[in-house]
């Protein structure tokens, strides 16, 4: 019995209290299946069309102007998420992607790393970017405000985004699991293919949060160019 619902997301499991729940984040390389080693194959395959299609996506987000290679490293981003999102599916395992720590410290480095090279390499464009064209003169000093709140907050919000939407799935699961052992055998059927489907929802929006996440974080990077 659980006293807290939030002890699920506790990284408690330690030994010779070093916390090993955290190496969930690249000790699932270990259950990839064998034959994603061997070239071709299937899981090869099918893992390379769908990096090229996100490294199209990328490059067209990015334009012209982006820099050979840097799509490789939003598409870098989004293997890592979404690994990280379906690891925390599995039973018992801890789910790093639903701590501000492990989302915040994706966000904010490129977030500062866009603003830094932004604002010393280009810093007339990025001015222009505090006042949409077309904005009366008037409302000029607002907008600077607004357009600077909204630059400042972006890595939070990205950071937010991925770590709330892992937790609410989570709970959810948990809070509907723990009601199994006080209902009958027809509830408990009920409950099971509820369960089914949340976890076939979660398992989307693992997908999901990591594509948005690497997309914005794209769009950020196109702004600054």
């Amino acid at each position: 019995m659980m006293s807290n619902l939030f002890s699920m997301f506790d990284p408690s499991t330690n030994i010779f209290n070093m916390s090993i729940n955290w190496l969930s984040s690249i000790i699932g390389i270990i259950i990839i299946p064998m034959p994603f080693w061997l070239t071709p194959s299937r899981f090869h395959m099918l893992w390379y069309n769908i990096m090229s299609s996100l490294h199209k996506e990328f490059k067209t987000l990015l334009g012209s102007s982006g820099k050979n290679g840097s799509t490789f490293i939003f598409v870098s981003l989004f293997s890592l998420i979404m690994f990280n999102n379906f690891m925390g599916l599995f039973p018992y395992v801890f789910t790093s992607t639903s701590h501000m720590v492990m989302t915040l410290s994706l966000a904010l480095p490129l977030w500062l790393s866009f603003m830094l090279y932004g604002w010393i390499n280009h810093s007339t464009h990025m001015f222009a970017h505090l006042v949409p064209q077309g904005t009366p003169a008037a409302l000029m000093p607002f907008m600077v405000c607004i357009e600077t709140i909204s630059n400042l907050i972006r890595p939070g919000t990205l950071a937010v985004r991925l770590a709330a939407n892992m937790i609410a799935g989570h709970l959810l699961l948990t809070l509907l699991g723990s009601t199994g052992p006080s209902m009958n055998i027809l509830m408990i059927n009920i409950l099971i293919i509820t369960q089914i489907a949340l976890l076939t929802l979660e398992s989307a929006v693992a997908i999901i949060q990591s594509y948005v996440f690497a997309v914005l974080s794209t769009l950020y990077s196109s702004e600054v160019n």
